[in-house]
Order: C-alpha cells, then structure tokens, then sequence
C-alpha cells in the first residue's frame, strides 16, 4: 500500500508541476493558459499548489523503510484533504451544481481545446488530465485512510 501511495502522489506532482509550463498535446494547453495568466502569476499558482506535494512525497520515499512518522502522516491528510476540496470547489460543484458563468468563460479560455471525455455542464467539462488529477486526489485519500484508519 505505501508504494501505491507514493505512486499516486508521484503522478499529482509530476501533474502539478508540468501541466501549464510543458504541452501535453491535447491534455492541455499550455500557450492559453499563458494568455489567461502572466509568467510571474504562473510561477506563483506552481509554486504554491506543488511544493507542499512535493515535500509530502520526498518524505514519503525518504521514509519507505521506516516507519512513516507522525507529522508526514498529518502533512499527507491536511494536505491532500486541501487540494480535494480545492478540486472540488474550483472543478465539480460549478459542473454539478451551481453555474458559475465567469469562472466558466475562464475555463473555456484555457482548457477549451484540451481533452475532455465528459459532456459540458453549466458551461463547464473537467478536462482529462484534470479528470486524472482529481482521480489520484480521491485515490491518496483512500491508500491513506487504509494505512492510517
């Protein structure tokens, strides 16, 4: 179970890391999402939803041996619990539930010749690698709940 979570917080943070700086082809769309956003802005959103992954999986793979300390065990849940409600939050409740037109119109900008399996929605369609992000998210919690519950 240990290799399957640091597996999975492997794929979030190579995610979170290339998504808007590396083309994907049709994953995502690198040169909208700079229209969307100045480099500067860009690093700061990187910076910011990667380095506490980032952290989380090094002390992870640093620990595989070990036991799994206390505080990289709180550092997993609060953090990942985080990020799924901010996936929630920015991704499937205005796709759900409620409209939000002007977060819609920013979406279509930047992710609306990317890859999407699902049909649009109150003007929205989670992309597939955002699909696969939210996944992985969902899928942390549930390797952590089976390791630490």
């Amino acid at each position: 179970m240990l290799i399957l979570l640091i597996f999975v917080q492997a794929l979030q943070v190579i995610i979170l890391w290339t998504h808007d700086w590396i083309p994907l082809g049709r994953l995502n769309d690198v040169s909208a999402v700079r229209s969307a956003h100045t480099t500067s802005g860009l690093v700061i959103v990187t910076l910011i939803q990667s380095v506490p992954y980032s952290i989380g999986l090094y002390f992870s793979v640093a620990n595989l041996s070990t036991q799994i300390p206390a505080w990289l065990w709180s550092w997993l849940w609060i953090s990942y619990v985080l990020l799924f409600l901010g996936e929630l939050r920015a991704w499937w409740l205005p796709y759900l539930f409620r409209p939000e037109p002007e977060r819609a119109k920013r979406y279509r900008l930047m992710f609306g010749n990317t890859h999407t399996f699902l049909p649009l929605r109150n003007g929205i369609a989670p992309n597939t690698l955002h699909f696969i992000l939210h996944f992985c998210t969902a899928a942390t919690l549930i390797v952590l709940a089976m390791l630490t519950l």
